[in-house]
């Protein structure tokens, strides 16, 4: 690796699946407002829409996950394209 170039600030961060609350560990430089505490241990965390424990392609499941309300919006923006695209 070259030097100088990498940062020297990667820390224990925590990372949250909040589509079925599973917790990771990694090491990562990613700014948080938040913290977790694991097994007596305070984590800075992040919340993950998807992880590999919950996308199709890991998991072989198809399900949807709109956390946002995304296909809700797009929905109704969109509707009346969407069902002539149907036809």
């Amino acid at each position: 690796m070259k030097k100088g170039i990498h940062p020297e600030s990667y820390r224990p961060v925590a990372f949250k699946d909040v589509s079925n609350d599973d917790v990771f560990i990694s090491r990562s430089t990613i700014a948080t407002k938040e913290t977790i505490d694991i097994d007596g241990v305070t984590y800075p965390l992040v919340k993950l829409e998807i992880s590999n424990t919950s996308h199709p392609f890991y998991t072989g499941k198809s399900k949807l996950v709109d956390t946002a309300g995304r296909v809700d919006k797009f929905m109704s923006r969109y509707k009346d394209r969407v069902s002539k695209a149907k036809k």
